[in-house]
């Protein structure tokens, strides 16, 4: 299963609820019939949409049989999920983020820098997230930079503009500075859409 959305919270007071989606094919993904599954005390429910409307880019969905906003309640947190068969095919240059996640990245020289933990961004502006806390790097998805990328055997070579690895050092220690000052966990935005699913 590909996670295509995730449930925000409840909309209204007749089940309806708001999904953040995560995927570049919001009309197609979230229309009228479509069939969705979400995960609940580790079953998986199928959700059949009634109705749909689109508000600031997020869709306000409506499932057969969700009549209410108790009915509706437990959906709030839930990963909105699509079989990966039903994934739309993608051109040759184009990657669903799930197939990058888990990838290692390497230089040209041959250096490891880590394994990617997340994709953030948007479909247009991306960015690999390598390895984590203290020692992520954010690596542009750009062709440019990623000069090869081989998702069936896990494994993204990058050639690095100069400074590009110390600049993120330079992020991670005044990261570190802040969080030493305040006590707090600082953590990179959260992830975004990327690919299109």
């Amino acid at each position: 299963m590909a996670v295509v959305g995730r449930v925000a919270r409840t909309h209204g007071l007749r089940g309806q609820v708001i999904v953040n989606p995560e995927t570049d094919f919001v009309g197609e993904r979230f229309q009228p019939g479509a069939t969705l599954y979400v995960q609940r005390q580790g079953v998986v429910e199928t959700l059949t949409v009634s109705a749909v409307r689109v508000h600031q880019g997020r869709p306000i969905l409506t499932f057969d049989g969700v009549t209410s906003i108790d009915e509706a309640a437990w959906l709030a947190g839930a990963d909105v999920r699509v079989p990966s068969e039903a994934l739309r095919p993608l051109g040759d240059d184009e990657f669903y983020r799930h197939d990058l996640v888990g990838c290692l990245v390497w230089t040209t020289a041959g250096h490891a820098v880590g394994t990617v933990t997340a994709v953030s961004g948007s479909r247009a502006c991306s960015h690999l997230v390598v390895g984590e806390g203290a020692s992520e790097v954010l690596v542009p998805l750009a062709a440019e930079i990623c000069v090869d990328i081989d998702a069936a055997d896990r494994r993204i070579v990058i050639e690095p503009p100069d400074g590009l690895l110390e600049l993120n050092e330079t992020a991670r220690t005044a990261r570190t500075a802040r969080t030493a000052r305040t006590g707090k966990t600082v953590r990179a935005g959260k992830p975004g859409p990327w690919g299109g699913r």
